[in-house]
């Protein structure tokens, strides 16, 4: 890894991890969820990065790629929050995740996740399999009364690329790839009281180009060169394209981008029993010494 990159890398983990602490302390009940990603995301900004995808905020059973609607004033109130947060600069990402329980019934699931995160960040080691690093996961969440979320897992992350190879399991999968020096790979243990499974929620408000091609109507035209613009090929959501278009053109145009295969979807993934989930996600430099990149200087 040449020095500027590693500098962009650094800045974009220590951004995100800023962020995420930022996020955390706004997590209250009688806080609008909206305005609370609306700050962590402004604060990335600040922060001289730009939000690699919308914060997200996932509650109860929810695991991941849940961010609120642009009119949604939902309050938090006693839920268990899962709080995702990524930064890039120039498209190098700093991805990491906590969790807030502010029930305070679920203590063991919290500690569950983040004692999984500390065992396997640990471990990491240039040529360590990931199965190993599942195994250490499951060994950490089992022992803390829980379950791993099985097909979720942690993954390499390379510039404008979110989730790369290699993937790194939550359980002992005895998966035999082994971590290459110099990789980027993110931690991520989804900790379940629950069925251990995600499946997708059918609604979605959270996109990502994948396969830009012309497009019939000019404003889905416009929509598309302001997204590729804006966000490359990272993730985006409606909440922040009718600060732009409004919400009228803004739902028109992801219709239509969407039935031309212009777009995907990221559905909330949610514990298949409806359990309750936790997560604990940092991002790492793999080399002779391992330096996690999501920490706050």
């Amino acid at each position: 890894m040449n020095p500027e990159d590693l500098k962009k890398w650094e800045k974009a983990g220590n951004v995100a991890a800023q962020a995420l602490e930022f996020g955390r302390s706004l997590i209250k009940s009688g806080a609008v969820i909206r305005e609370v990603c609306d700050k962590v995301d402004q604060k990335i900004l600040d922060l001289g990065a730009r939000p690699a995808w919308p914060t997200q905020v996932g509650l109860n059973h929810v695991a991941a790629h849940e961010t609120p609607d642009p009119e949604d004033n939902k309050l938090f109130s006693d839920e268990v929050v899962c709080l995702d947060v990524g930064a890039h600069v120039e498209g190098f990402v700093g991805d990491n995740a906590c969790s807030v329980d502010l029930s305070g019934r679920h203590k063991e699931l919290i500690a569950a996740a983040e004692a999984a995160l500390n065992a396997a960040i640990k471990a990491v080691r240039v040529g360590v399999q990931t199965g190993e690093l599942g195994r250490i996961i499951q060994d950490q969440i089992v022992a803390h009364g829980a379950v791993p979320v099985r097909n979720l897992s942690g993954h390499g992350i390379s510039q404008w690329v979110i989730h790369d190879k290699p993937s790194v399991p939550n359980f002992a999968s005895g998966e035999k790839t082994v971590v290459p020096d110099g990789q980027i790979i993110a931690i991520e243990p989804f900790a379940s009281t629950g069925a251990g499974m995600v499946v997708e929620a059918e609604r979605s408000n959270l996109f990502a180009v994948v396969n830009p091609r012309q497009v019939r109507s000019p404003f889905a035209r416009d929509v598309l060169k302001f997204c590729l613009e804006e966000y490359n090929t990272l993730p985006f959501t409606t909440r922040w394209l009718t600060k732009k278009f409004g919400q009228g053109r803004t739902n028109l145009a992801l219709r239509e981008l969407l039935q031309a295969g212009v777009l995907h979807s990221y559905p909330p993934l949610v514990d298949a029993s409806k359990g309750m989930v936790t997560v604990f996600e940092k991002t790492l430099l793999v080399g002779e010494k391992v330096k996690v990149l999501t920490t706050v200087d």
